[in-house]
């Protein structure tokens, strides 16, 4: 019982000690709001901001980008990742390209998408599609390759069906690593999309930062800046939550809920 209530004692403590820190080195070096506004009136513009009906608005279209964005990712990123860690020869043939495709900044690739596919959802969900897919797709094809020869020798030892050796055989190796690549990717997920929208949207919560800086109104910057964190953490728990419902089975899984 102490463990499972440790952290719900540990984490607002340290959120508790953070903010009392924060407001300390405001107040001792004297510095202005323009540049680290004081805890308070960050919480004070934190309600505000949303007690506006328009930052939710604004939150429901980041939201949608980005789990458009995540879904794309991990239906490509399987499909891929599957064949890939199928056939080794098509791997080390698509390779150069699959690393160029990630090592080019994705900062510099935002224009033309907002010249071929305007300022609406379309250009910011893609972004998010493009960051998400490698490591979903890189965790599957690692997943697929973890499946060892000798367990698929048993089961033709056993007479059983390709449907049956790719269920209770490769497809259990693989889930941890679906949901590995997922985790990460739901995160490079929410990235995409917010910096889609910094730079090249009109509406969302990555716009909402955009507009609260140009208006040097720092509290409600830092407040919007709370709310991306607070979404981007639903999300991962979410997808968290799904790898305990999918593979309760699982080292990762079941290690943490005997240790608490």
């Amino acid at each position: 019982m102490s463990r499972k209530l440790l952290p719900w004692l540990t984490t607002p403590l340290i959120l508790l000690v953070f903010f009392v820190a924060w407001d300390v080195f405001v107040r001792v070096f004297d510095i202005s709001e323009l540049v680290l506004p004081p805890p308070l009136t960050v919480l004070k513009s934190l309600v505000e901001v949303v007690g506006d009906p328009e930052t939710w608005e604004h939150a429901q279209v980041t939201a949608m980008e980005t789990i458009s964005g995540f879904l794309i990712a991990v239906v490509c990123g399987v499909a891929v990742g599957v064949v890939l860690g199928k056939v080794p020869w098509l791997e080390r043939t698509l390779r150069p390209l699959i690393v160029a495709s990630q090592v080019v900044p994705k900062v510099a690739l935002i224009p033309l998408f907002v010249i071929w596919f305007g300022f609406g959802m379309t250009s910011k969900v893609i972004m998010s599609a493009m960051l998400a897919f490698f490591p979903i797709m890189l965790n599957v094809q690692l997943g697929v390759r973890s499946v060892e020869a000798g367990q698929r020798d048993v089961m033709k030892s056993l007479n059983a069906s390709r449907w049956q050796t790719f269920k209770h055989v490769e497809l259990k190796s693989t889930m941890p690593y679906v949901f590995a690549g997922m985790e990460v990717g739901i995160v490079f997920a929410i990235i995409g999309t917010i910096v889609g929208e910094y730079l090249g949207g009109s509406e969302g919560l990555g716009y909402l930062v955009v507009r609260t800086l140009n208006d040097l109104d720092a509290p409600a910057l830092f407040a919007v800046i709370i709310l991306l964190s607070v979404l981007g953490l639903v999300l991962y728990f979410i997808v968290n939550g799904l790898k305990r419902f999918f593979i309760p089975w699982h080292e990762s899984v079941y290690s943490q809920d005997v240790s608490r």
